[in-house]
């Protein structure tokens, strides 16, 4: 950001201006206002090849892939499988949300094998070692909290989600205005607990100046969390969702003036009609910050089909402006996913990024689709898998009742329309 505000072009720059199709000049400005962020620690970048990429105001939505252990589950292999799964089928980004185990070599392991822009949660390990070593993690300290955050920058964590828009005077009001499902987030919920209990401001807003030393040092991300996002589709846009949010637009022109890069998380479970604005509001009242969606989640009982639910979400709040997708799997409030299920929630979450950015980006984003349109008038199938989100899939549906003699597919076989036209063609050429 400091490159930009002083008028000098980085190679990272360049590379996301011809990838991107978006002229330098915009790349350049974009940056320097926050409105595009290109996530990449220093630390990480000096040992590791990472895929660079742009976040932002006139860029293709990008797509990112949660995963980790539980308190209750804790495979590595299987985190390991995850993550080079979401790599192999296009994830811009990776968050390692990891609450069972080593928590510090799991988190190395899994940017070692995944070479994008790599995220982590440092109050989720706070809140873990701190309940080991005293007994509760109402007794974490401000130190604590800050020294699992610089860790993290250490290891080469390129961005991170820090809660600091939860305030406690927001916690207070819990107790009189009811909330249908109360707080979701579970950092949220962490520092919430703890704020009631020592009677505390939230030590991530107290300590946002030293937070954004530290981030301006390893040219680290900041994805200010939303601690108060609604739960269920009836708390959508209450009074803690806007409250928190009013907090975080100061947080973000904080960090521009620090020439910290940051983007701002939410909005969770939200109505159908409802989703475009917010994406607006969060737009006019963070000046343009890129917005990462979690979900959003349109309807509360989607349960084992929430990929589905909530790419109907993301494809019309990537249309309305937001920048990334944060993805959700079939396992959605029921389970840990499994390797199968980051794979289809994946594929929902980029599908539903693309159906957005083709009214976002216009023929941008439209020109792989004429592709398509083309060669399945053509009835040209190695193009056509060549383009699709998953080919291998698409071949085991195309063969699934045995390989097919003719050019079409088993629903219409001789009655393809475009085999009943080239014959058409040929006679009349006869």
């Amino acid at each position: 950001m400091l490159e930009a505000k002083n008028g000098r072009i980085t190679k990272e720059m360049e590379i996301i201006s011809k990838m991107e199709e978006v002229p330098i000049t915009l790349i350049k400005r974009r940056v320097a206002e926050g409105r595009i962020i290109i996530p990449g620690n220093l630390r990480r970048l000096d040992k590791q090849e990472v895929k660079i990429i742009g976040i932002g105001e006139g860029l293709s939505t990008k797509v990112n892939v949660n995963i980790g252990t539980s308190t209750l589950i804790n495979n590595l292999e299987m985190e390991i499988e995850k993550a080079k799964i979401a790599v192999k089928y296009g994830t811009d980004t990776i968050m390692d949300l990891s609450t069972g185990g080593d928590l510090d070599l799991i988190r190395r392991k899994l940017m070692e094998v995944a070479p994008v822009p790599f995220g982590t949660v440092p109050i989720y390990q706070t809140y873990i070692e701190v309940a080991k070593k005293k007994g509760s993690p109402v007794y974490m300290t401000e130190d604590d909290v800050l020294d699992t955050i610089e860790k993290h920058l250490r290891d080469g964590v390129d961005f991170m989600t820090i809660h600091a828009g939860i305030r406690l005077e927001h916690v207070k009001k819990l107790r009189d205005i009811k909330r249908v499902a109360g707080i979701v987030s579970r950092g949220g919920a962490i520092l919430a607990a703890w704020m009631l209990y020592n009677n505390k401001e939230n030590p991530l807003y107290e300590n946002w100046d030293y937070i954004l030393e530290l981030f301006a040092e390893y040219d680290g991300i900041i994805s200010i969390g939303d601690a108060l996002r609604p739960g269920a589709i009836h708390d959508a846009h209450d009074y803690f969702q806007m409250a928190e949010m009013v907090t975080v637009a100061e947080l973000v022109k904080r960090s521009w003036s620090k020439n910290v890069q940051v983007m701002v998380e939410g909005p969770g479970h939200v109505p159908l009609n409802e989703i475009a604005e917010n994406v607006r509001i969060q737009k006019a009242l963070c000046n343009g910050a890129p917005y990462y969606v979690l979900g959003p989640l349109p309807t509360d009982i989607a349960a084992g089909y929430d990929h589905i639910a909530s790419a109907i979400g993301a494809a019309i709040a990537s249309a309305a402006g937001a920048d990334l997708i944060c993805y959700l799997t079939p396992a959605e409030h029921l389970s840990l996913p499994n390797p199968q299920q980051v794979k289809e929630g994946l594929i929902a979450a980029k599908i539903a990024a693309h159906a957005g950015d083709i009214i976002k980006l216009g023929d941008r984003a439209k020109r792989i689709d004429l592709e398509m349109s083309q060669a399945r008038k053509n009835l040209d199938w190695e193009k056509m898998y060549s383009l699709m989100f998953d080919p291998d899939h698409a071949k085991s549906i195309r063969e699934q009742f045995g390989r097919v003699d003719l050019s079409s597919c088993t629903m219409c076989g001789s009655l393809c329309v475009y085999i009943i036209l080239d014959k058409f063609i040929k006679n009349e050429k006869d």
